[in-house]
């Protein structure tokens, strides 16, 4: 079992059943998945640049990418339905827990300028969305292979109802939100 997945057994749990008073362990809130997504407008022009953001998506997460393609046609943008502009992958369970860690311990404070993220991004339903302007702050991207900087958003759904709970999840996991 993974650090994180542990500390969530064994303490946030029950923090979280004292704070909010559930009548079942079932109520309790937890990360249910993580929806890492990048978008290249630039794949349009040219399909090799698809091909590094997805074996860059792979190192970064231990998983093979899902290629998205438009859905609509777009000529302003010379974008046909069905072209590929994108790839995404889908973390549960183990593999989300040590993306989760990685995130909150090595990588966020990575980030030049760092004084927290901004806690007002959650959707209403207690999922929170985060976007990284470069891919370099996972430590298994070799600096010297990037091609371009590319950003990703990082979508993290729980399974709380509330803003307030899923805050109070993500802090509790080692979040570090914005004072």
């Amino acid at each position: 079992m993974n650090r994180l997945q542990e500390k969530y057994q064994n303490s946030i749990k029950k923090e979280l059943l004292n704070k909010f008073s559930y009548k079942s362990s079932m109520q309790i809130p937890k990360v249910e998945k993580i929806v890492i997504n990048m978008g290249l407008g630039d794949a349009v022009a040219n399909s090799k640049v698809l091909d590094d953001a997805v074996e860059e998506l792979a190192q970064i997460t231990g998983q093979k990418p899902v290629v998205t393609k438009a859905k609509k046609s777009i000529a302003n943008f010379k974008l046909r339905e069905g072209m590929p502009i994108g790839c995404k992958v889908t973390l549960r369970g183990e593999r989300m827990y040590q993306f989760l860690d990685k995130l909150v311990s090595v990588a966020l404070p990575r980030v030049r300028d760092f004084h927290g993220i901004n806690g007002n991004s959650f959707d209403g339903r207690g999922n929170y969305t985060l976007g990284v302007k470069e891919q370099l702050i996972f430590p298994e991207i070799n600096f010297d292979k990037v091609k371009k900087v590319r950003g990703m958003d990082i979508v993290i759904v729980t399974t709380a109802k509330t803003d307030e709970e899923g805050r109070t999840l993500l802090q509790l996991m080692g979040m570090p939100f914005r004072k």
